[in-house]
């Protein structure tokens, strides 16, 4: 299991922030991948502890926790689960859960009518299928119920160490705004971005984009000016460029 994990300062990396946002309209598919990876290479320095942000000590346990994700946070899951993976230890004790009693227990996390009934038949197919064990394959995880492609491989790059990328909000949202592609189809987006990238690096490349989603290039107004990878990003300018105004929307998960 992930070690419980204190929040620290973001590393510091030396800024360089251009004038204006540079322009890759001309750029090489080589070219492309050059950039792409020097930008993952200063991530990587920006985001030295980049990590699973749910709490799991199991693959069954992060398969859980990753469904139970949808709509919600990873604070609000790493809240709900370790009452519901204490009384639901097992693939059979999902399966022959209490249907309101789980309820109760997944209520805070959204959605819990259909979530409970997604992770009662989770269980029940494991328990069918696969004796309780949760497959290390991918197109076997994709079976089973409430589990898709990003939930596959979440499983697959944190609990068995099969490299998987994860297309969330957060890297879809950064891939287009990095313009390493323009697609929106999430199974296209995994293709595309796993192609510019060794395999090897696929899982920790999913953390740290989704890392710097959550703490510096939000949604709506990212803080360009405080980010190390603005030299090479062609969406610099759509948040703040001054860094003093940029540094006050970079968050710090407590």
């Amino acid at each position: 299991m992930p070690s419980q994990r204190v929040a620290e300062p973001l590393a510091v990396v030396p800024l360089k922030l251009p004038r204006k946002a540079p322009v890759y309209t001309d750029e090489t598919p080589t070219q492309l991948v050059r950039r792409a990876r020097k930008m993952h290479k200063v991530l990587t320095e920006a985001y030295p502890d980049a990590h699973c942000e749910l709490d799991f000590t199991s693959p069954l346990e992060l398969l859980v926790a990753t469904i139970l994700s949808a709509q919600t946070t990873d604070v609000t899951v790493n809240k709900v689960t370790p009452t519901l993976f204490a009384r639901y230890p097992t693939a059979q004790a999902y399966a022959e859960a209490d249907r309101e009693e789980m309820e109760a227990i997944l209520k805070p996390t959204g959605f819990f009518r259909a979530k409970t009934n997604s992770v009662i038949k989770l269980g029940q197919a494991l328990v069918d299928e696969y004796d309780g064990i949760v497959p290390n394959k991918l197109d076997e995880l994709v079976k089973l119920p409430g589990t898709g492609r990003k939930t596959a491989n979440v499983v697959l790059g944190n609990a068995f160490g099969i490299p998987g990328i994860t297309v969330d909000t957060h890297f879809g949202r950064l891939v287009r705004r990095f313009g390493w592609t323009t697609e929106e189809d999430p199974v296209k987006v995994e293709h595309i971005i796993g192609a510019l990238f060794p395999k090897k690096d696929w899982t920790m490349l999913s953390h740290r984009l989704i890392f710097h989603g959550r703490r510096r290039c939000h949604a709506k107004k990212p803080a360009c000016g405080a980010c190390p990878v603005a030299q090479w990003c062609p969406s610099y300018g759509t948040g703040p460029t001054d860094p003093v105004a940029a540094a006050k929307l970079v968050k710090v998960p407590a």
